[in-house]
Order: C-alpha cells, then structure tokens, then sequence
C-alpha cells in the first residue's frame, strides 16, 4: 500500500462547525467507499478548525484504516447527546442564568461570575475516553500521515496560532498576525481551538488563553500550504443559497440576540475560508497566465495548488427545524429567552444542537453530497486532472470582479 508520502500531497480542510460537523463525517464516509477497503489515510496533511480539529484529530490517530476512523467518527456522532458536549442539567443551567442576570445587572460583582455561557466539560471527557493521542506520532512514523494541524485563536497576543505535528522537516512560521508551532497535540488544542467565544471558556495552552480558532483565521487555506499541500479537499458547512429579499414594503423586525449569535458563527467559521479560498483562485488564474516564466522576488514561491469543495446543498437551519425540540428542556429555557427556539434562532440552534436525529441526518445528507461528486473526488483522490473548487462556485463566488 502506497504511503501518503508516495502520491501528490492532498490536504484535508475541515473547518468550524459545531453540531454541524455531523455533515463532515458523512462526507467522509462517501469517501470511504471510493478507496480499497483496507485504505490507509488519503491525505497527506489534515488541518481542522472549532468541530472540525475533532474530526482531524480522530483521523490522524486512525490514519492506518481510513475506513475505521470514519466508522468510529460515525459511531460517535450518531449517538450524540448534548450532554456529552457541555452540561445540560437544571442546576447547571440555571447558575448559568444566574451568573450572566448578575453580569448585567450588577456589573459583574462577585468573583465566580461564569466566562461562558455552557460548561464543557463533558466534552473534555469524552474526548479523553474516544481519543487516542499517541497514535498521531505512530501515523507519522509509519507513513500514513504527514502533519496534523489544529488552529486556535490567542487572545493575549491576538494572533492566530497553528499548531502542528508532523514529519520533523516541516518548519514553523510567522507572518502577519498568524503562526505555525511545532507540538504534539492533546486534548487541550482541541478544546481550545472549539472553545467559541462566550458559549465555552477560553482553555490555557502553556501561558496563554486560547479560544476558537476560527476567530483571527483569516487565512484557513494557509496552515495546509505551508504544510506542503498541492491539493486540497475542503469540507464546508454552509449551503450556498442565499436567504431570498423580505418584499418591498414588508415590515422588518429588529435582530434579537439569537440571530445576532447565530450571524456571528457563520460569519467566524464560513466567510474566511470563502475569502482565502477567492484568494487561491486568483492565484491559480495568474500563475496560469505565467506559465513558462521565472518567478522571483516574493512571488517566487508561488504555486497553483488545486482545490476542491464540497458544502451542503441544502439549508442546515431546516434540518435544524426538525429536531430542535430534542434539545433537553433546560437548554431549550436558556435559549428561549435570547429568541433562539424562533425561526430567525435556527442559524444558532444548528451548531449547538449536538443530538443524535439532527447529527445523523447531517451524516447521510453529507453522503448524499458525496457521492453526488464522486467523479470529482475521484480524480481527486487518483491524482487525475480536476477543476479547482466546484463550478458552481466557482462561477457565483469567485471570478466575479476578475
């Protein structure tokens, strides 16, 4: 079996999703029945973001059996509770509503005020129990794997920060307002790079507090590049389809909390991505048009690096609709109130409902879209000539202006 090292140098991008990160496994379990059934890991390099550094992690530490990491990714969030993401019981719940009413109201007084608005910690046991930490280096060594890298957010220093284990050939790097670091990996970077602003609390790596991710990662595609990626598959979350115009005349309601939050989340996990993912089309198109010619200067190390992109093709926020009241009762308290359990409260219910009908729901409607794009991710996978990103994409998001 050929190792990673033995083929073009494929990146898989997974980035923030929250619940939503269910979509990414059924993508990946459509790709798992294009490879051999004893397939080791296709990707050269797996960088995640938020959910998606979760679902890295889980694949590098299974890299051996591409088949086997998905089918414990599946296992896992098929069965999901949003108790084992963060705490759901009724006094929990309500210190929580406590604390942030005395934030408010009272500015803060008092030294245990909550920094976030749910408690962790179920994740951090899960994690714990489900994934094994040492098996990345042994990925490594046998070939099945190059780096593992997992993003998070600095909020001393407000940069960046990518940390990274793999081959020891791999460099770090620095550049405006974001870094690569060497590491090994532990469920600390996990947490840390899912821990989103105000919903979980900012976790401590050495001597800073790190948050998600995808909050300074404005350059998502970078960490894979740097990395040595010369292709890339990434694995979005967000459907294309834009919410239509309120008609003319009609009244318009003022924004309430819940949509505000669930704004904010798609805009920290989705709009980056579109924007380096633009940016790396612009590129492909020059270094086109520049064929045959030496580049030098800073521009030397430029190189046209082919991508692919699949996102759902449909709205996650209906699916969401569907399932919302498998929420435990607590929860749907907490969030009725910011006007989460409306209909404009859907974008935010869709990354925290961490519940097994919502999440297995995502998983086939990956699949579906997987298997949709089989020819596409084929030649991706086989190293045949490909379109960089989908044309449908392609022609709405990134040749506009060119």
């Amino acid at each position: 079996m050929l190792s990673v090292s033995d083929q073009t140098r494929k990146a898989l991008i997974l980035p923030g999703a929250g619940a939503r990160g269910a979509y990414q496994v059924g993508v990946l379990k459509g790709i798992a029945t294009m490879l051999p059934k004893h397939a080791p890991n296709p990707f050269a390099v797996i960088s995640g973001t938020s959910a998606g550094a979760i679902n890295a992690a889980v694949l590098a530490t299974q890299a051996a059996r591409f088949s086997v990491a998905v089918a414990e990714m599946e296992r896992v969030w098929s069965n999901f509770k949003a108790a084992q993401v963060y705490r759901t019981d009724n006094w929990t719940m309500l210190k929580t509503s406590l604390y942030w009413l005395s934030a408010i109201v009272l500015g803060g007084l008092g030294k245990k005020n909550s920094r976030s608005l749910l408690d962790s910690s179920p994740l951090r046991e899960l994690l714990t129990e489900n994934i094994k930490f040492s098996l990345i280096e042994r990925a490594i060594n046998r070939g099945h794997l190059e780096a593992l890298a997992i993003t998070v957010s600095a909020y001393s220093s407000a940069r960046s920060v990518t940390f990274f284990q793999g081959l020891e050939d791999l460099k770090p790097w620095a550049r405006v307002r974001r870094i690569g670091r060497p590491a090994k990996i532990t469920v600390e970077h996990l947490l840390a790079s899912a821990a989103v602003p105000f919903v979980f609390s900012p976790v401590q790596i050495g001597g800073e507090f790190y948050g998600d991710g995808a909050m300074r990662h404005r350059a998502p595609l970078s960490s894979a590049i740097h990395l040595g990626a010369e292709r890339m598959l990434v694995i979005g979350v967000r459907d294309e389809h834009p919410d239509p115009e309120p008609p003319e005349g009609a009244p318009v309601e003022m924004p309430n909390f819940a949509l505000l939050a669930g704004y904010m989340l798609d805009t920290l996990f989705m709009d980056g991505l579109y924007a380096d993912l633009e940016q790396a089309t612009r590129v492909n198109v020059i270094m086109e048009q520049l064929e045959g010619k030496t580049l030098e200067g800073p521009v030397a190390g430029l190189r046209p690096i082919s991508t692919l992109i699949i996102v759902p093709k449909e709205d996650i926020r209906q699916v969401a609709a569907r399932h919302v009241d498998e929420l435990p009762r607590a929860v749907r308290l907490l969030l009725g109130g910011s006007g989460a359990m409306d209909k404009g409260g859907l974008q935010l219910i869709s990354y925290l409902l961490f519940e097994s009908g919502f999440t297995r729901e995502l998983i086939e409607m990956g699949l579906r879209d997987a298997m949709e794009m089989e020819e596409d991710l084929r030649a991706f996978l086989f190293d045949q000539p490909m379109e960089t990103v989908s044309m449908e994409i392609k022609r709405d998001l990134f040749f506009e202006g060119l």
